[in-house]
């Protein structure tokens, strides 16, 4: 039995603490926030317990912890979390700065300790069915890959201020999904990573996310070691719902991963045919693949297998993440050392 601490009681937070709860094997020990009306609330319903970070860490009964709290503190708490000897399931990003998601993964690997960074996106059931067909060699070698990333609308300015830029925000899981899928190939000649990536963008949404130093829609194009190209294009509206897809072109055939809906239901009549919008935002979209991507957590854990997205992962899309930030500002293409 895993005994289990969460920190962050927000919105990701609850998603993974219900999840947590339902898991055999697993114990959802504590949970802490700095609202302490969330934890206890969240702890109440859940089972756990209410309880500070320094007790939870403290606590030699903890096995786990996984963290959901604000990006900016993650890097504090993986740190924390390594030197008390508790394995770690962290939400993205390891941190906003390259060099201290580099000293997370030195802290892990030191104190020998897991870390799985969650990138949702991976256990996703559609994307899964791509990679699989791909591994499987039904399109061939994997050539080019375009992802469309829209939002339904756009965060807090408040939120904006703190969230280190749409590349480092938002992109950072088309980063992922980028080396997941095209960046490591086609599973034959090992690693692919990226070589060559431009970034532009603007502020076409809102004026205010201008107004606090960051922009609402980008495009990234990237080049790999192998010469595969990634297009990205990212938007922080999309007036229909959460648009999350991407096609994978190949030697033999294409890929595509759609979007979901609420009901798969197509209606045909005199006035047109309809079906229903995606889904309105990630809380739907990724529901299963949140708590596939928990369960994967703890079946590693339990088998001493590797996770499928660990914090090396994590440390590499945050580098991509940065390059687009340098090309986006300067107007030019950014060139990785092979």
């Amino acid at each position: 039995m895993k005994q289990v601490a969460v920190f962050g009681a927000g919105r990701i937070g609850r998603i993974h603490a219900t999840n947590l709860a339902a898991l055999p094997g697993v114990r959802l020990r504590y949970i802490s926030d700095p609202v302490g009306e969330s934890a206890s609330s969240l702890a109440h319903r859940l089972g756990a317990e209410a309880s500070s970070i320094e007790a939870a860490l403290a606590d030699p009964a903890i096995d786990v912890v996984v963290v959901t709290s604000p990006t900016t503190t993650h890097s504090d708490l993986i740190l924390r979390a390594a030197q008390a000897g508790k394995h770690i399931f962290c939400e993205k990003p390891v941190d906003l700065s390259v060099p201290r998601a580099e000293a997370c993964a030195a802290a892990v690997r030191a104190a020998g300790v897991a870390c799985m960074i969650g990138f949702q996106r991976r256990f996703d059931p559609t994307f899964n069915e791509v990679k699989s067909r791909i591994e499987r060699g039904d399109i061939g070698s994997p050539e080019m890959l375009v992802i469309t990333s829209r939002d339904p609308g756009a965060p807090p300015a408040e939120y904006l201020r703190q969230s280190g830029g749409i590349f480092r925000d938002m992109l950072i899981h088309d980063f992922d999904v980028f080396r997941w899928i095209l960046g490591q190939g086609d599973g034959s000649a090992g690693p692919d990573e990226a070589v060559w990536l431009s970034a532009t963008g603007a502020c076409l949404v809102d004026p205010a996310i201008g107004a606090v130093g960051d922009i609402d829609s980008a495009v990234v194009s990237i080049r790999t070691r192998a010469g595969r190209l990634c297009q990205i294009n990212a938007s922080r509206r999309a007036a229909y719902g959460y648009d999350q897809r991407f096609e994978v072109l190949g030697a033999k055939g294409l890929l595509a991963a759609g979007n979901h809906r609420p009901h798969e239901v197509t209606q045909m009549d005199a006035s047109g045919v309809r079906t229903d919008n995606p889904e309105p935002f990630f809380l739907e979209r990724y529901r299963a693949a949140y708590q596939l991507e928990m369960a994967h957590f703890f079946e590693q854990l339990q088998s001493g297998g590797s996770f499928r997205c660990s914090v090396h992962d994590g440390v590499a899309a945050q580098k991509l993440a940065d390059a687009a930030a340098l090309s986006f500002e300067t107007g030019q293409p950014v060139t990785f050392s092979e």
